[in-house]
């Protein structure tokens, strides 16, 4: 079945269409889920939340640019619209902070020891540094999309790195690795 007619038969409601589409996209949109989580459980409850609903909204696609696109942004408003309800956002003090560079040599940290320390950011850090920093979106995108000030955005993200340096520092102590 093309992929066309995948979504029209998603578009009907068809089960057995919703599987396949299931099947065929749930390790991309888990990924995204990954990034956007703060650990493995959650990120599986949010990627059955995003199907939910792009099985909900999937007559709002119109055919126009990339499917799987579509459903990576899907899922993404889907996970952040949790944490608006949580508020996991509100930050009383703005003010700039110095911007942190984190310097990592090719290959001597290892990917799974990264994405742990991404998951294991506060909540508003790890999304406003996912959302910046892996998915390239700006700080006034993100402040739109998120509900908070374009400083907010900025802060958390200065803190974010300043967190993962550190973690990294530590890492590169305890293996002696630098």
């Amino acid at each position: 079945m093309t992929l066309e007619e995948l979504i029209l038969n998603c578009k009907n409601q068809d089960v057995k269409a919703q599987e396949e589409l299931y099947n065929n996209f749930s390790s991309i949109l888990f990924s995204v889920c990954l990034k956007y989580s703060p650990n493995y459980h959650e990120a599986e409850d949010n990627l059955q939340d995003a199907f939910i609903t792009i099985f909900n909204r999937i007559e709002q696609f119109k055919g126009k640019g990339s499917f799987e696109g579509w459903m990576k942004r899907v899922t993404v408003n889907t996970v952040l619209q949790k944490y608006r309800k949580q508020r996991v956002f509100n930050l009383s003090n703005e003010e700039q902070l110095e911007e942190v560079v984190i310097e990592i040599e090719d290959n001597t940290v290892p990917l799974d020891f990264l994405l742990k320390i991404v998951q294991e950011l506060p909540d508003r850090y790890r999304l406003v540094f996912t959302m910046y920093v892996l998915d390239d979106y700006a700080h006034k995108e993100i402040s739109e999309i998120v509900g908070i000030s374009v400083g907010t955005s900025k802060s958390n993200l200065a803190r974010a790195r300043g967190i993962l340096k550190v973690k990294v520092e530590d890492y590169y102590k305890i293996n002696k690795l630098k």
